[in-house]
């Protein structure tokens, strides 16, 4: 009678499963239910606060191909405000110069302030970015105007930086492997959405770049004020000594009710397993500095691997054909309006990064890179190609559209979105902030030279040569990939800790895993 008293007081759909001594599973097998935190009130919750996190990074996105639909108008010199070659060169990749700041703010407050916090910090840097540039034509001088939107553009590239690791490690922390790579790759397609939306402004807003800026600007402010809801990840709560609030942030995280009116096995050994997790990591970090930490295999070993992937990311042309989308339509021989060539990629691009959850979880992440750095290097290699062969290949006047939007699709099956997957997989919880942080700041430096070289490299080797270039970085990732970048499809984080400490897999049994196990012996008990 008690028994059933309290059965009642637990919602049907908290209630965990219950195998039965009675029921004969070999003549009728009972249907599996779906683990704690992958039923449809918990997924929901999880999807809106990694949506309200991710609206920043649209922001990040805008600060990344600005300079796609502004350079040509900055280019008028009929304009009241031009800039020449130099400057404008500047004006394109000096976010890039700073983004490596970026990846070290987000290295030293990600573990300090936590990950909501972070993330709150970061759409505020970009929000004083984009008040920056509204307010640069205020001045009447010249070079005030032109130095006040570089420091916008510096603070905009800080939060580009900022934003590659805090909301995807925030995701990561919240979810279950086998729904946590859709959820990580919502950075991507805030990014991607970002790109777009900055395109579709530019078709649509020619010549009024004030306009541009000041919408951007109040969509800044916009997403800076979707933080707030957000709850703190329970796994850095932990670490913070702060029990009752991670109970409370994972309860949300996982479907259940706010007010504890029930007894869940499956939540009650998740939540000691993470506080078990949570006191070794902070035993661990009490006794060894950052220079004692970087030291040990599983934290070195992933921190040159996401710094070479962010390398070759960068040196294959995947930002710059971002950020130059315009130009390089031209020079590639596109007959249709430019701008409108770039709506279309970023289309594409968005279009591709939807797909990208199955595509990682069907195919893994190791073969998803190797095909996409393979296809971008086939699109470079017929770019090139047509200018090599103006009376065959440059006859077809189609090949330049088709190969450039086929290389961004190629580039956001991988090569664009696995680094910034990637990076909230494979580093230890104790490492988390700082080791990302560190692989941001290399991968952003090279980001900012291969934006700035790019005019220099343009008018030394040519643009056939240049595609070409760009090409043979592309077939040398997909070598890197295929040598070097671990599987993380349906691991762990605890078992990506242990590949780079031993050099392999072990699968260890989860609470997930043990699911209907536990539950059996815990009921058989009673």
């Amino acid at each position: 009678m008690k028994g059933q008293q309290e059965e009642q007081l637990v919602p049907p759909a908290y209630r965990p499963t219950v195998i039965s001594k009675e029921k004969d599973t070999e003549k009728d097998p009972p249907a599996k239910e779906k683990p704690l935190g992958e039923g449809r009130v918990a997924v929901l919750r999880q999807e809106l606060m990694v949506f309200l996190g991710n609206s920043g990074v649209l922001g990040s996105g805008m600060v990344v191909s600005m300079p796609a639909v502004t350079l040509t108008q900055l280019h008028d010199e009929s304009q009241p405000f031009w800039l020449n070659k130099d400057e404008s060169s500047w004006f394109a990749s000096i976010q890039n110069m700073a983004c490596p700041l970026g990846g070290l703010l987000v290295s030293y407050f990600l573990d300090r302030i936590g990950r909501k916090y972070t993330i709150l910090l970061t759409n505020l840097i970009g929000l004083i970015g984009w008040i920056l540039l509204v307010t640069s034509f205020m001045h009447s001088d010249r070079d005030m105007i032109y130095y006040q939107m570089l420091v916008g553009r510096c603070f905009g590239g800080i939060m580009i930086g900022m934003f590659v690791s805090p909301v995807g490690v925030y995701s990561a922390e919240i979810s279950l492997p086998s729904i946590r790579g859709r959820l990580i790759l919502g950075t991507s397609l805030g990014l991607a959405s970002g790109i777009l939306l900055m395109y579709v402004l530019g078709y649509f807003i020619r010549h009024n770049i004030q306009l541009i800026f000041g919408i951007s600007c109040c969509y800044q402010l916009v997403a800076t004020l979707l933080v707030f809801p957000m709850p703190e990840s329970p796994s850095w709560l932990l670490t913070r000594g702060r029990e009752e609030r991670a109970r409370k942030s994972l309860r949300y995280f996982r479907g259940l009710p706010k007010k504890e009116v029930d007894y869940v096995p499956e939540f009650e050994t998740e939540l000691a397993h993470m506080k078990e997790l949570a006191d070794l990591s902070n035993s661990t970090a009490a006794g060894e500095s950052l220079s004692q930490m970087i030291h040990r295999p599983e934290v070195y070993k992933p921190v040159l691997m996401m710094t070479t992937f962010f390398g070759f990311q960068q040196a294959c042309g995947v930002v710059v054909i971002i950020v130059y989308a315009v130009q390089i339509a031209q020079q590639a021989g596109v007959t249709i309006d430019p701008v409108l060539v770039a709506v279309m990629l970023g289309v594409a691009r968005i279009i591709t990064t939807l797909f990208m959850s199955g595509i990682f979880e069907k195919w893994g992440r190791k073969p998803a890179g190797i095909f996409s750095a393979t296809g971008m290097g086939f699109c470079m290699l017929l770019l090139a190609g047509g200018n090599w062969f103006p009376d065959t290949l440059g006859t077809w006047h189609w090949l330049p559209v088709a190969c450039i939007v086929a290389h961004i699709v190629f580039s956001t099956m991988g090569m664009l979105t696995l680094p910034f997957f990637m990076i909230s997989e494979v580093f230890p919880q104790r490492a988390r902030g700082s080791a990302s942080g560190i692989a941001i700041f290399f991968g952003m430096i090279l980001a900012f030279i291969m934006l700035k070289i790019y005019p220099n490299m343009e008018a030394v080797l040519g643009t056939a040569n240049l595609f070409a270039f760009y090409a043979g970085i592309s077939f040398l990732a997909a070598a890197f990939i295929g040598t070097f970048v671990p599987e993380t499809r349906g691991r762990t984080l605890e078992e990506l800790e242990e590949r780079w400490q031993t050099g392999k897999f072990t699968r260890r049994l989860t609470v997930n895993n043990l699911k209907d196990v536990e539950l059996h012996e815990v009921f058989l008990k009673k």
